[in-house]
């Protein structure tokens, strides 16, 4: 498979997940805003800064009004994260490689494209409860993922949409932890109060874990939210079950899964895996979840990295230069 076919279908994996991530965010934090109690200032702030793009935002706004971080999280074409830069850049990776691609899945992408389009030329997009379609652009992409689990072959091109969206995944869930147990209450006397609780079941369903979770643990405990959001290897959106198959897939595509001579890539999402795989929940807390977290993104890019250096680029062995493969 040619270098830039690989790289369109890995970041149409990276995009889509993206897309549906910020919607589920917004989505669940409004349903949050109704439970708070009404002399507490809705939190709009944590979410911008649970995405990244904190800097991007800060040089457009002044404060974190509900209006401006709904339209810059879901429409601003010059936020590359937003909702349409996302889905857009996902059709755009697409149509590059459309005779990859089956019929159904181009037809559903277009579809939800041209929806997000409207929608953002709407003068009503900012009324009172956008909720309806935060819900039709999650339904969407998940039924853009039903069809490429029932249609498409098992080759390179799926296991590099795959390895897309698992990173994906694993930056997102990680984030979204490391902001609610940072920022999201007024004040520390506040932990294990009911408002506490609310928060904590608004993460759980913001990465569609809250009836998981009860049937596991019951109560909602902080060290078991953490516990199941970063270290559980059954649930799909835990960090290490990303972290799990995004490494199967790139065993896939090396065509090295029963072991033998590997890439940096592999190298570093195994040794990243197996540092989850026997970590202790209680020790991540102890020392600091906010800089076990830190440290978890910074090599979830730096794998991201390899893989580029890795599979997308081409090295000239005259200049040792790395440059991309037409």
């Amino acid at each position: 498979m040619l270098s830039r076919v690989a790289n369109s279908i890995y970041w149409l994996g990276r995009y889509l997940e993206r897309a549906e991530n910020y919607a589920r965010f917004i989505d669940v934090n409004f349903n949050l805003m109704l439970d708070l109690p009404p002399d507490l200032k809705e939190q709009w702030e944590p979410l911008v800064f649970a995405t990244g793009d904190s800097k991007l935002y800060t040089s457009k706004h002044q404060g974190f009004d509900r209006k401006e971080v709904i339209y810059f999280l879901t429409f601003d074409t010059e936020n590359p994260n937003s909702i349409i830069s996302s889905v857009s850049f996902a059709r755009e990776n697409a149509r590059v490689i459309r005779e990859n691609l089956t019929k159904e899945t181009w037809e559903k992408l277009n579809e939800l494209y041209h929806f997000v389009l409207k929608q953002a030329g709407k003068k009503d997009w900012n009324r009172e409860d956008p909720r309806v379609f935060f819900e039709s652009v999650k339904n969407q992409l998940l039924l853009l993922y039903g069809l490429s689990e029932s249609t498409v072959a098992r080759t390179e091109g799926w296991y590099f949409r795959q390895l897309g969206l698992y990173l994906e995944r694993a930056d997102k869930t990680s984030r979204i932890l490391d902001v609610k147990y940072h920022m999201l209450l007024p004040s520390p006397n506040m932990v294990g109060t009911p408002l506490d609780f609310l928060h904590w079941t608004a993460l759980l369903k913001s990465v569609t874990a809250f009836n998981t979770y009860r049937r596991l643990y019951g109560t909602i405990e902080p060290d078991k939210v953490i516990s199941l959001l970063l270290l559980n290897k059954y649930f799909p959106r835990s960090v290490f079950y990303c972290l799990v198959e995004a490494e199967n897939c790139l065993h896939k595509i090396s065509g090295r899964s029963n072991g033998g001579l590997r890439n940096n890539a592999e190298n570093e999402i195994g040794a990243l895996r197996s540092k989850l795989e026997f970590a202790d929940v209680n020790e991540i807390i102890s020392n600091g979840l906010h800089e076990y977290i830190d440290d978890l993104q910074k090599k979830i890019n730096s794998i991201s990295n390899k893989i580029d250096a890795n599979f997308f680029q081409i090295k000239d062995n005259f200049t040792g230069q790395f440059s991309k493969q037409e």
